[in-house]
């Protein structure tokens, strides 16, 4: 992120103050996630990255500032995945793939963290309203991914004209955060699987029944 490469007051990072600061980011997203934003302190992180106070503070003067990144840092991670497995979507075999990609993934720990956006939104968005508007756009482009390769489809015909490919992606994307918060009470992914394999369902709805093996090949959602 642009912002890493720059202390608070503007001066340029050092190497070593870059390495100091992606550690004491990854610390805190990482406990953020698993512990969740409230419980995690300041002296949770100093601890985690292995940090002294004036290195932690140097960098991160106060818990909102460090929220923010790691706000930002998730995001950025998580789209870039996301990115990687939506930017040739073109078929609904491409969905059911992007579908088990992400249900694989979150079998790793049984479901038990849900997802690190959404996770963050529930925790941020009744009580900090920079967080909720940088969550809102993330979420947004989560989304338009989704969007743009319903687009594809409908556009090549394998899905209707009367398909609304924004409409189906808040769909999906619905199905996938209730999916989420499902596993992760559950701790058992299943309830996930099933959620997104309901909203595929309503997707195909609206398939013309012209998709064919080539589409297969065009998908690269791995």
């Amino acid at each position: 992120m642009a912002e890493e490469a720059r202390e608070e007051n503007g001066a340029r990072l050092t190497e070593r103050g870059r390495a100091t600061r992606e550690r004491i980011l990854r610390a805190a997203a990482d406990m953020m996630h698993v512990r969740g934003v409230a419980v995690t302190t300041l002296d949770d992180v100093r601890a985690a990255s292995g940090t002294s106070k004036s290195q932690l503070y140097r960098h991160y003067p106060d818990k909102e500032a460090l929220v923010r990144d790691v706000v930002a840092m998730q995001a950025a991670e998580l789209l870039e995945r996301q990115q990687r497995h939506l930017q040739r979507l073109s078929s609904l075999r491409g969905l059911e793939r992007w579908r088990d990609a992400l249900v694989e993934r979150n079998a790793l720990h049984n479901g038990a963290y849900g997802c690190p956006l959404g996770s963050l939104a529930s925790e941020l968005a009744d009580r900090d309203e920079d967080a909720r508007e940088a969550l809102a756009l993330h979420f947004s482009a989560w989304e338009s991914l989704l969007a743009d390769g319903l687009l594809r489809m409908r556009d090549t015909g394998v899905l209707r004209q009367d398909a609304d490919p924004e409409a189906l992606a808040t769909g999906l994307m619905a199905a996938l955060q209730g999916g989420y918060l499902l596993a992760q009470t559950a701790k058992d992914v299943q309830p996930m699987r099933i959620a997104l394999d309901m909203a595929i369902t309503h997707v195909r709805a609206y398939a013309t029944g012209s998709e064919g093996p080539a589409a297969d090949a065009e998908d690269d959602v791995r």
